[in-house]
């Protein structure tokens, strides 16, 4: 009787404990929570809720509307037309920048000397305001007096309105948005290729890989699989979210060919102040991002060695 007693003295007393570690979790955890919804969920949650409305931008009523915007938008051709340039401008700038990325990091990695130097010079575009880079990429392209159309005449090649003709336009964007991701991704592989233990490429060269494409086929290459799936999902997630170059080079044009999903966003939310139709067009882009990133993921992780 006695040793029941006491046994259940003991639950109740885990119990109390167990209710405490829960109440001091609850409490901790709260102010983060609260910021969490006010700064993301929140806003989250509205903009779902007004793309069923009609509302405008400082209209003092609203009506809901169901799926009207939705309908209007998948019929609208500037909105198919703005998702086919994300897409390209995905498909371009991801792959380039990650192989040119991964490609510099092993030069600089190669090289015992300077590292830092090198580290530092590709990291630069990075902390540069893209605003003013923008404007520098912009006299780069200049039909006339353009570095690149001078380079390009170096070598017997005739240059191009690179910002100005709807062939080229997009191309010409991507390339920005290629060189000003190409550090960030540089100083993520240079971490990588860090923690790839030394001992293995002593392995590697025991079992007969002495050449480096050996070396790098059968130990760099696996072991960057964590590293690579960060960068791949990072990089799609940048790339959709381009907005800036856009905004202050083409404007989305010429003849729309520079439209993306973002700067319709802008141009129906804040230019023609359309904030029902604009939230409709952002929750398709945050479940087309959510959606193709899930499965970025859930792909890469499957072939992703972790140590």
């Amino acid at each position: 009787m006695a040793d029941t007693t006491r046994a259940d003295t003991l639950e109740r007393s885990r119990g109390r404990l167990r209710r405490q570690q829960a109440l001091t979790a609850a409490g901790l955890a709260g102010p983060a929570t609260f910021l969490l919804f006010l700064l993301l969920l929140g806003p989250t949650t509205a903009v779902v809720a007004l793309s069923f409305t009609d509302w405008q931008f400082g209209a003092k009523s609203l009506n809901l509307i169901g799926l009207g915007n939705y309908a209007e938008m998948f019929g609208d051709r500037v909105f198919w037309r703005s998702l086919r340039n994300t897409l390209v401008y995905v498909a371009i700038t991801v792959p380039t920048s990650v192989l040119l990325g991964l490609g510099f990091a092993l030069l600089i990695e190669a090289r015992s000397s300077a590292q830092g130097f090198y580290r530092t010079v590709y990291f630069l575009p990075v902390t540069a305001t893209l605003i003013a880079m923008a404007v520098v990429w912009e006299f780069l392209f200049h039909p006339n007096i353009g570095l690149v159309n001078l380079l390009l005449g170096l070598v017997g090649i005739r240059g191009g309105h690179w910002l100005n003709n709807p062939a080229t336009a997009l191309y010409a964007l991507a390339a920005i948005g290629v060189w000003q991701s190409l550090g960030f991704n540089v100083v993520l592989f240079l971490a990588g290729l860090k923690s790839v233990p030394r001992d293995l490429y002593d392995a590697a060269a025991v079992d007969g890989a002495d050449s480096a494409w050996e070396r790098f086929r059968r130990v760099t290459w696996p072991m960057l699989g964590p590293t690579l799936m960060f960068v791949l999902v990072i990089m799609a997630i940048r790339s959709f979210q381009v907005f800036d170059t856009v905004a202050v080079l083409t404007s989305g044009g010429p003849n729309k060919s520079t439209e993306v999903l973002l700067y319709t966003m802008y141009t129906e939310g804040f230019t023609y102040f359309r904030s029902g139709y604009a939230s409709a067009i952002t929750v398709v882009f945050l479940a087309f991002v959510l959606t193709l990133t899930l499965l970025q993921a859930r792909i890469l992780d499957r072939r992703v060695h972790y140590t």
